[in-house]
């Protein structure tokens, strides 16, 4: 029977009967015959452009397994496109608010940056949902111009700590932890934006001069222990198994080829600039900011291309110029 036709009974979207442990459970993803090496993913626009999404009847049924970090029963969720879409199905899975979900890791229920879930989803990757915990107000005292953070997003309206630098102001602040959701600052609510948003205005904060944070901590288990400065021990894989899900903002998801060397160098070489140049890390925004890149003739190009498709960060100049620098030296191999 073709993918997509027929008509099937809907299961229950928790396993009552599957170990709480993903591997043991399993990680078969039904209805993906004749994906191998592709992705999907959540990201922006057209999977192709000048192509349009297939019908809807004709695109393969992606199930995925998930847990809540601090300790659920395993649930199935499918039939999403977008970050929203994917936290919305959470809840419904777990019966708790969208807004409850902060943030998602891939096979792993600790707090581990490297295993954030960000617009792609390895085919059988197992989904990990960090829900709301402890709310906390701390008091900082901005001594430096630096702070020590770099902050990231959900996609979905939280703005979170991505990583502490050791030795920095706030790594001296033991309450305050990666993982944990900024939810104002000095008392003006941060929900609903980007990270580049809340960098600027941790940036902009006067030095000599103390502001307060409320932040919002993820709910843990027994056995997980807060990671300090989230560190990296290598450039994470953006998918794994038969390939990755791209969830996107615009139009359906999409499965798509592994990407190349070219691109996973490309892509860590651009993240490192938006995190020294912006203090965040966003690895969908450096691959789109990769995608746009590889194809143009001179940075001029490269510039234009990224006002049209991104124009909303008002990248400097002297940012464009190294991000293009550094797309040229990844096609060429250089370290």
């Amino acid at each position: 029977m073709p993918l997509g036709l027929g008509r099937r009974k809907k299961a229950s979207p928790l396993v009552e009967n599957e170990e709480a442990e993903p591997i043991r459970a399993g990680l078969n993803v039904p209805g993906l015959d004749g994906l191998d090496g592709g992705r999907v993913g959540l990201g922006e626009g057209a999977a192709h452009e000048g192509l349009p999404p297939p019908p809807t009847s004709l695109r393969p049924r992606l199930i995925f397994h998930t847990q809540l970090a601090h300790g659920s029963p395993t649930g199935r969720i499918e039939g999403f496109s977008n970050v929203r879409e994917l936290y919305a199905k959470i809840g419904e899975a777990f019966g708790i608010p969208l807004t409850e979900v902060m943030f998602c890791t891939l096979n792993t229920h600790k707090v581990d940056m490297d295993k954030l879930l960000g617009g792609q989803i390895g085919l059988e990757d197992f989904i990990f949902a960090h829900v709301k915990g402890q709310k906390k107000e701390v008091e900082v005292f901005k001594g430096e111009d630096a702070l020590g953070l770099t902050i990231t997003d959900n996609g979905a309206g939280y703005a979170f700590i991505k990583r502490i630098r050791e030795g920095s102001i706030i790594h001296q602040i033991q309450v305050i932890n990666v993982g944990d959701m900024i939810e104002s600052i000095n008392g003006q609510t941060l929900i609903g934006c980007r990270h580049y948003e809340v960098a600027k205005m941790l940036k902009e904060l006067p030095k000599g001069k103390t502001f307060f944070l409320k932040l919002v901590e993820p709910l843990k288990a027994f056995d997980m222990i807060s990671q300090r400065s989230g560190s990296r021990s290598g450039s994470a894989q953006l998918g794994t198994g038969r390939g990755t899900l791209r969830l996107r903002s615009k139009g359906p998801a999409t499965v798509e080829e592994l990407p190349s060397a070219f691109e996973e160098k490309a892509i860590e070489k651009v993240d490192d600039l938006l995190e020294s140049y912006m203090g965040i890390r966003d690895s969908e925004l450096a691959a789109t900011m990769v995608e746009l890149g590889k194809d143009k003739k001179n940075p001029d190009e490269f510039a234009e291309a990224l006002d049209e498709t991104l124009g909303d960060f008002a990248f400097p100049d002297e940012f464009v110029f190294d991000v293009w620098g550094a797309i040229g030296d990844a096609k060429v191999g250089r370290v």
